[in-house]
């Protein structure tokens, strides 16, 4: 038997009740892969040392990850309460916005600490689990 029409894009809208949630969890994701690949591009350009500038654009990025992985991401093995998880993603996030302005592009970095910002608040203000009885699609995770 086929499926019934519409039921593809109707599973899309519920996940979570909110699409608009779902786009603003993929940007997220967005804005870690790039915080990091600024904190790179900082680190090899912050110095006139070959060695220094190799430290830097491996060794930021590889310490914002690692802070990353066990504290702020989804399935942290260290999740601390919401103000310490606010603390690392101001430090990793908020460093690639940094990172922007020292290699140069002021306006970009208050465009990505702006987006950042916003991406943040949103996720976390909305990051509430469904009411109970509400319809869930199935292998969906509770945030």
């Amino acid at each position: 038997m086929g499926r019934m029409p519409g039921e593809g894009e109707r599973r899309a809208a519920v996940v979570d009740g909110r699409l608009w949630y779902v786009a603003n969890e993929v940007l997220a994701f967005l804005i870690e892969i790039v915080a990091l690949g600024l904190l790179c591009w900082w680190g090899f350009t912050a110095s006139g040392d070959v060695g220094v500038s190799v430290l830097l654009g491996i060794g930021t990025p590889a310490v914002a990850a690692a802070l990353w992985a066990l504290f702020a991401a989804p399935r942290a093995p260290f999740r601390p309460p919401l103000p310490g998880v606010l603390l690392v993603k101001a430090l990793v996030l908020g460093g690639g916005a940094l990172a922007l302005y020292g290699v140069g592009h002021p306006v970009g970095a208050t465009v990505a600490a702006v987006v950042t910002l916003v991406n943040v608040t949103v996720a976390e203000v909305f990051r509430r689990p469904a009411p109970e009885g509400a319809e869930r699609v199935p292998g969906t995770a509770t945030p």
